[in-house]
């Protein structure tokens, strides 16, 4: 589908990439990483017909201009917020994958008046990341086995000081490949997600997904995601390596929340299950 590229000048005049397409009720969407860039092309095809689709490479990542930070949950927020206001939208349908999920969502506390609904894919909820993130990294370990050399190769990779461009993108797929349930063709599809290569941005993940950790799990935020009067829908694909599980502690805090689970999905549902990811979002949103 063709998008209108565009750029977004952040309050402290950082240049974001962004682009627009599709019709009809606004649906902005955040990327996941941190340090990653945009992969929401099938998302955007798959809605088009029914939502003008905003995207967006978040500060110092893919398209947008290399910067130096800051990388924090506020910063984000805001940056979140310029590309909003630069695309006049008074209220906006959020849509965050994994990270992005998150960030869709501090957003949402921090702005519900300028939220109408927000849809949170694949996320880890808001426990502290105790609850889930060394099962994640056991299931990792489990689906990057099933191919013994693929293992081998990617622990020599990420343990290879100074790695090339495309030693980086070579770790990055073998890695990636441990998303998908269809495990034939989890490679083809993690391929795909790093085409085109924009190379990750090592430091933002790193600052950022620190930041983000201080607040999962504290008393304040369970008590704000309860008072959160805006619409949420949950989608997951049943075989995310990291555990669902985790997701409950938001299900469970949100008062006017939909949960949709596709089972034959992993961390990315749009990409195994495009149909049932085009109706849960549709439904939830009352956009069919």
């Amino acid at each position: 589908m063709d998008a209108r590229t565009e750029t977004v000048t952040t309050g402290d005049g950082v240049r974001l990439w962004a682009a627009a397409s599709g019709r009809g009720t606004p649906l902005l969407l955040s990327h996941g990483g941190p340090g990653l860039w945009d992969m929401f092309d099938d998302v955007a095809a798959l809605l088009g017909d029914l939502a003008t689709v905003i995207r967006w490479d978040q500060r110092g990542c893919g398209r947008s201009e290399p910067c130096d930070g800051p990388w924090t949950v506020e910063r984000s927020v805001a940056d979140l917020d310029a590309v909003r206001e630069h695309f006049a939208l008074e209220r906006t349908v959020l849509l965050g994958h994994s990270w992005g999920a998150q960030l869709a969502l501090s957003y949402a506390l921090a702005h519900p008046e300028r939220v109408s609904a927000l849809v949170y894919v694949s996320g880890t909820g808001i426990g502290p990341a105790s609850d889930w993130h060394a099962a994640y990294h056991d299931n990792l370990l489990t689906r990057l086995g099933e191919h013994p050399e693929r293992l081998a190769r990617w622990r020599e990779l990420e343990n290879r000081p100074g790695r090339s461009r495309e030693e980086e993108r070579e770790s990055a797929i073998l890695q990636w490949s441990s998303e998908f349930e269809d495990r034939e063709r989890a490679l083809d599809h993690a391929e795909r997600m790093a085409t085109p290569w924009y190379g990750i941005n090592v430091a933002c993940n790193s600052v950022l997904n620190a930041d983000a950790r201080r607040v999962c799990g504290t008393p304040a935020l369970y008590a704000a995601c309860r008072a959160l009067d805006v619409p949420v829908l949950i989608v997951d694909g049943a075989g995310d390596i990291r555990p669902r599980s985790a997701v409950g502690s938001l299900e469970r805090a949100v008062p006017r929340v939909t949960r949709v689970v596709l089972p034959e999905a992993g961390h990315l549902p749009w990409v195994e299950d495009p149909r049932g990811f085009r109706e849960a979002v549709a439904e939830g949103l009352g956009l069919g």
